[in-house]
């Protein structure tokens, strides 16, 4: 039997089909997008000088701000890790583990939903900062070194949003198609 008609293990024949080769790639390279500006975070907070300044004097980061600054790394990695799931099979059957729908099958429209408001909305979030905010780094002075990196580290975001919506649309041709 081929990929294409054998039957998957959540009994749907849709189920199983092997992603294309691009979307898989696309969805390894989502992670490294992001990770730039998450490391520029981690760097903020362990005080490497990155060329930030605030009223003359290098950005220190302490306390909850620091939680937070690095909170928000590994959320963002934990969300575009997320990405590999429209390309395997933990994006058509729940984990085991998870309480209540573990071992389910997942409903193509609930990943696609998903996966499209969150595209959605990077792309509005990042366009946003690209335009209004990250040229000026929201309160803090910049060396021009710290602002060339600042900007390498932050501009691959803008690419997250579209590759997560064309990631979507291969999962939605694999699973909702013959």
């Amino acid at each position: 039997m081929s990929t294409a008609t054998a039957i998957a293990p959540s009994g749907h024949a849709r189920d199983g089909r092997s992603a294309p080769r691009w979307a898989v790639r696309t969805a390894h390279l989502i992670p490294l997008v992001t990770l730039p500006s998450g490391l520029w975070r981690i760097a903020l907070v362990a005080g490497v000088p990155i060329g930030a300044f605030v009223n003359g004097e290098p950005v220190r980061v302490g306390g909850w701000e620091a939680v937070y600054i690095l909170s928000l790394s590994v959320v963002q990695e934990a969300l575009a890790l997320l990405s590999i799931g429209l390309v395997r099979q933990w994006g058509e059957i729940f984990p085991r583990w998870l309480p209540l729908v573990g071992g389910r099958r997942v409903p193509p429209p609930f990943a696609e939903t998903a996966a499209t408001a969150g595209g959605v909305a990077l792309i509005l979030i990042w366009g946003y900062a690209a335009i209004g905010g990250l040229p000026r780094g929201d309160g803090f002075g910049f060396s021009p070194g710290g602002a060339a990196l600042l900007l390498a580290c932050y501009l691959p975001l803008l690419l997250w949003g579209p590759l997560l919506l064309a990631l979507t649309v291969a999962y939605h041709r694999r699973r909702c198609r013959d």
